[in-house]
């Protein structure tokens, strides 16, 4: 146990109890827990493996990787349609917890063989299209094209999912510039 995390447990607004199940699930199957992104994350060799995060209207169990998992029993679900190699599962009640533990088990011990095996996730889907106000912004603006291509492909992918998400041309050019300041500083949308 990472006093940092127990830290995080004695403080959460909500959802302490599935938490702690959840945890005490996870460090039986032999994780090191640490804490990133302000949640508890549990980790095989450095590896990012899982991920507790209380949300709102449920408290999700996500793998990092649980794309590749087999997921027989149809547990897992994506975080959204443009959510690739993460899987996760959401509880709204402990019993669902205690009702899925040997399962969870099962779900985390097949993570872990996915990291020693060394499997990567590939994504099947290519970057999104630059929608042509981006293009022409960074016609105009050669550093803010440079800061944009030094983003994490992640970044990248969650910018241009949004630059392009509005119907309008204004509404697009009007995102793009309220970013402009995150891109050339190098930080994601929501960092």
């Amino acid at each position: 146990m990472n006093p940092k995390v127990d830290n995080y447990f004695a403080t959460a607004e909500r959802w302490q109890k599935e938490m702690a199940r959840l945890r005490t699930i996870v460090l039986d199957c032999g994780l090191t827990e640490e804490l990133k992104w302000k949640v508890p994350c549990y980790t095989f060799q450095n590896a990012n493996v899982a991920i507790i995060n209380p949300l709102k209207s449920y408290c999700a169990f996500g793998f990092f990787k649980g794309a590749l998992l087999q997921d027989a029993d149809g547990i897992l679900s994506r975080l959204t349609e443009h959510t690739h190699a993460v899987r996760l599962i959401r509880f709204t009640d402990i019993r669902e917890i205690v009702r899925l533990e040997p399962l969870l088990k099962a779900y985390i011990y097949e993570a872990i063989e996915v990291e020693k095996a060394g499997l990567k996730f590939t994504e099947k889907n290519k970057m999104p299209a630059i929608p042509q106000e981006l293009h022409k912004k960074f016609a105009k603006n050669a550093t803010l094209k440079k800061a944009f291509y030094a983003l994490t492909p992640g970044r990248q992918r969650a910018y241009l999912l949004h630059f392009a998400a509005p119907k309008q041309s204004r509404t697009r050019e009007a995102r793009i510039e309220k970013y402009v300041r995150h891109i050339l500083e190098g930080r994601g949308m929501n960092d």
